[in-house]
């Protein structure tokens, strides 16, 4: 029998912010953590706006002081554009109690300041080592072979996995458990710029989703280091519409935003703008014997409601807190604890992407005069609160908007 290189209770698959979570929560409670990570740290990713409930997760395992001591920028809010009509929201001004700001930040930065202060606290956290193949006993207890960056072979013995690779997907791709997300096929195309047109004040610090229509939208995200994240995310065929490279496309999309075109004209990218195609993913379960999936690894949905970091630390915090009761002896029900909750919410949210597209939340957001009321509720959805039934626009997520939508329509014809 082969003897493994390494034995330990949990390895984790991916050292981003959900890897980061489960790892600092399970090494708060003493139990031996191995995190693999394929890349090389600092490396780029999307997924550059928080949300406020991410906030409690830092918070709960000990990350937030290190991620302050960056002084990223701080978002406290999020506004959306269309035309001439602005929807301001404001965290402090939501149905929910929970943190009224959270940041707008380089993921390179972000997640390699997680990392090193994981492997300060004595994490060990290894980098250019990827997952290759995994065997799982009958006890859940299972064998990872994985590659170093000089392509030796090593084993990893672990008695659970926590696969928060992200986009990787690894144990999706190893067990066949990707499935087609219901969310529309939409594509993106991003990437960074010095912004040296940058307004002074509040105007230069917002995060921004400029509405060209019901199916496009541009987004612009400042970072405190004077870089501004911009990208659109539209249809496919628009995207197939644009002929030439990912830059001339870039600049040729740009003249699609009237409010911003001269703020990003003519600025060099820092880097040739990445296009993805048909972004959104999904899988047939999150769990099984011995493992867990978490963060993008599950699912990924449309960027619009920036929900992809938050949704990567809960799960990945309540994955680590269910693997600690579990390795203590205790009785866990994966399927109502971890994947009915987790679903829960990306039902959730899903609702608010798909009625985006529909034009129905729209028709909520550029309504006027607003709603102050109804604003707050929709306002704790989007910082991420959404598993407060309390709030009308969790509980009754699959029909109030299109309800409401209705109702203004109707208002309008009966007024014209």
């Amino acid at each position: 029998m082969d003897i493994p290189n390494e034995t330990v209770d949990v390895l984790i698959i991916g050292a981003g912010p959900s890897g980061a979570v489960a790892a600092a929560h399970l090494n708060n409670q003493n139990y031996k953590v191995k995190v693999i990570e394929k890349s090389k740290f600092p490396r780029f990713v999307i997924g550059e706006s928080l949300l406020p409930r991410c906030m409690d997760h830092f918070e709960e395992v000990g990350l937030l002081d290190c991620l302050k001591a960056e002084k990223f920028e701080v978002k406290s809010g999020a506004r959306f554009l269309s035309k001439d009509i602005v929807c301001d929201f404001d965290f402090s001004k939501k149905h929910t109690q929970g943190w009224n700001w959270t940041w707008q930040v380089p993921r390179a930065d972000f997640d390699n300041a997680l990392a090193q202060e994981l492997i300060k606290q004595g994490v060990n956290i290894e980098f250019e080592l990827e997952a290759i193949d995994v065997f799982f006993n009958s006890d859940g207890s299972s064998k990872t072979t994985v590659k170093t960056k000089t392509n030796e072979e090593l084993t990893i013995e672990a008695k659970f996995i926590i696969d928060s690779s992200g986009y990787g997907r690894v144990l999706p791709r190893f067990l066949g458990l990707d499935k087609p997300s219901n969310i529309p096929t939409h594509s993106s195309i991003f990437t960074h710029v010095k912004d040296i047109k940058r307004p002074e004040g509040k105007e230069g610090t917002l995060i921004t989703f400029d509405v060209i229509d019901k199916d496009t939208w541009f987004w612009v995200i400042p970072f405190s280091n004077g870089i501004t994240s911009i990208g659109f995310v539209g249809k496919n065929s628009l995207f197939e519409s644009y002929k030439g490279n990912t830059t001339e496309i870039m600049n040729k999309m740009l003249k699609l935003s009237n409010y911003y075109y001269d703020r990003f004209s003519n600025l060099s990218f820092e880097f040739e703008p990445v296009h993805i195609k048909n972004y959104s993913k999904a899988v047939t379960k999150l769990y099984g014997k011995g493992f867990a999936l978490t963060g993008n690894s599950a699912e990924f949905l449309d960027p619009v409601f920036s929900s992809g970091v938050t949704f990567a630390t809960e799960s990945g915090l309540l994955a680590a807190k269910l693997i600690s009761k579990e390795l203590n002896g205790e009785c866990v029900n994966w399927k109502t604890d971890y994947a009915d909750y987790i679903s829960e919410g990306v039902t959730v949210f899903s609702s608010y992407v798909k009625e985006w597209y529909t034009g129905n939340l729209q028709t909520l957001f550029f309504h006027r005069p607003e709603n102050l009321e109804v604003k707050k509720q929709i306002c704790a959805v989007l910082a991420g609160y959404v598993w407060d039934k309390s709030n009308p626009f969790v509980k009754k997520h699959n029909r109030i908007i299109s309800s409401m939508a209705h109702l203004i329509n109707m208002q309008k014809e009966m007024t014209e």
